[in-house]
């Protein structure tokens, strides 16, 4: 009687678990069916959730809730509306009528989703590696006499850390203002010792979005993956490197680590520290709008080129940095180069990629032959056999880890900044881009790229179709995970 009694108990606690588990998947596939998500997206998820329930509610969890990723970003996006008006640029020029017309529609386009005029007042330098993108920050910053703001995915207590630690803790010293962003799941192994260390010395350290349950939050899907430095209103930085050693190439495991940052001087340092301004504010609910934040433009009245800032994030309703890539890349008549270290996109940039290649546009994608995640490195070889079926010509990076996210048009073109080729930079995080028309620095990309390809293997039709049955499982399996992201 009681084996009966227990057995009857046991059963009724099963079917009940699977009465629940049931009803909760179909509850959550009708919510991502009703929210009208890309279909690629929407099948993969209810994929997951049919195979395998518990893991692809946890999965929903953290990655899947998008309304509450607009309601929280709503008022974000509200607030960088309210603030926007107290950082216009200087130059509000309208007539670009001799930038050629592609460059015209890329202006608008930038001006219309990103709210980031067009500086005709500002000059860049291409920083090539961690050894001159830290000896430029390092001189620059010991020069700061106002104000740093500083804003960092990763960032580091190792030696370059601890260097510029010490540098920003003798300029709170000395009276500058020092603001210092780190991400809080990027910078997850900082020490809380190292950030009481900053805020003892006089520095404001906040962390972006902390997540206090991550197995039961979306915020850890959605992060500050930006790169900034702002020093006085007047000089700038933005890029692919975080603060660490292993920038530097000091890591064993990793070795020569190649990446690109970016110098900038004049107007559009502005919209770099509107930025940071912004994300500030988003979690402080503090403001510095008043002349000593954005001072007047120091120019030496020579123009090169043209220079746009780009912000993307969740906050945005359409995706910026996605459609200024896809309108860059439709836009090309001779050449497209991309270089990063993941690349997952989704169908509308891997068929612009396709139809360009198949029009007898050079397309070319650096990629790093070793990888640092498994994950997006699988997945991403899964698109490499239709690239290279419409004639992409794609070069693994040999010489160590390739880190940089470069996008040059013709030459003339360029996109620099933290945002890589896949879907959590069009989607999910925050980035920061500067893009370049007919600048010294686009020419200047353009030496690096070529440098690079020396220092890579193409690879070949025959090498990627003879992909063991393994390998190529595995890939798809990746790729089926890209779209829940």
């Amino acid at each position: 009687m009681l084996y009966y009694t227990n057995t009857h108990f046991s059963s009724v606690i099963t079917a009940s678990v699977s009465i629940i588990t049931s009803l909760t998947v179909l509850f959550v596939g009708l919510v991502i069916f009703m929210e009208n998500r890309n279909p690629s997206s929407t099948m993969a998820w209810i994929l997951i959730l049919a195979l395998v329930p518990v893991v692809g509610f946890i999965f929903y969890l953290l990655f899947g809730q998008s309304y509450r990723k607009r309601r929280k970003f709503d008022r974000k996006a509200l607030q960088d509306a309210q603030m926007y008006l107290s950082f216009k640029n200087q130059d509000q020029r309208s007539d670009y009528s001799n930038f050629p017309v592609n460059q015209q529609k890329m202006f608008h386009l930038a001006n219309n989703i990103a709210k980031s005029h067009l500086s005709l007042s500002t000059h860049t330098k291409v920083l090539t590696n961690g050894g001159m993108t830290f000896a430029a920050i390092v001189e620059e910053l010991n020069k700061a006499t106002h104000h740093i703001h500083i804003e960092y995915y990763i960032y580091r207590d190792d030696e370059i850390g601890k260097q510029i630690q010490n540098i920003l803790l003798q300029k709170a010293k000395e009276g500058v203002k020092v603001r210092f962003l780190f991400d809080a799941v990027g910078s997850y192994k900082l020490p809380e010792s190292f950030i009481e260390e900053m805020r003892a010395g006089g520095i404001e350290a906040i962390a972006f979005d902390p997540v206090t349950f991550p197995l039961f939050s979306s915020k850890v899907n959605y992060r500050n993956h930006r790169k900034i430095i702002v020093i006085d209103g007047q000089v700038g930085f933005i890029g692919g490197l975080n603060v660490g050693d292993e920038y530097l190439s000091r890591s064993t495991t990793y070795g020569f680590w190649r990446d690109t940052h970016l110098l900038v001087t004049g107007e559009a340092v502005r919209t770099l520290q509107f930025i940071f301004m912004t994300d500030w504010y988003h979690m402080t609910g503090k403001t510095y709008s008043n002349q000593a934040y954005v001072p007047p433009v120091l120019t030496d009245g020579k123009e090169d080129g043209a220079v746009q800032i780009i912000a993307s994030g969740p906050d945005q309703q359409i995706t910026a940095m996605k459609n200024l890539f896809f309108s860059m890349i439709t836009s090309a008549e001779k050449s497209i180069w991309v270089a990063t270290p993941y690349f997952i996109p989704d169908d509308d940039i891997f068929t612009a990629l396709r139809v360009a290649a198949m029009s007898g546009i050079d397309v070319k994608i650096l990629f790093p032959k070793k990888p640092d995640k498994w994950l997006p490195y699988l997945a991403s070889h899964s698109y490499f056999p239709g690239l290279v079926d419409s004639g992409v010509n794609i070069y693994e990076y040999e010489r160590g880890f390739m880190h940089s996210k470069i996008l040059i048009v013709d030459g003339v073109m360029a996109s620099i900044g933290t945002a890589n080729m896949d879907m959590r930079s069009f989607h999910l995080n925050f980035e920061v881009n500067a893009f370049l028309y007919d600048t010294e620095s686009t020419e200047q990309l353009v030496a690096d790229y070529e440098a690079d390809l020396a220092d890579s293997v193409r690879l070949d039709s025959d090498r990627i179709k003879n992909r063991g049955y393994v390998v190529r499982f595995l890939e798809s399996a990746a790729r089926l995970m890209s779209p829940l992201l």
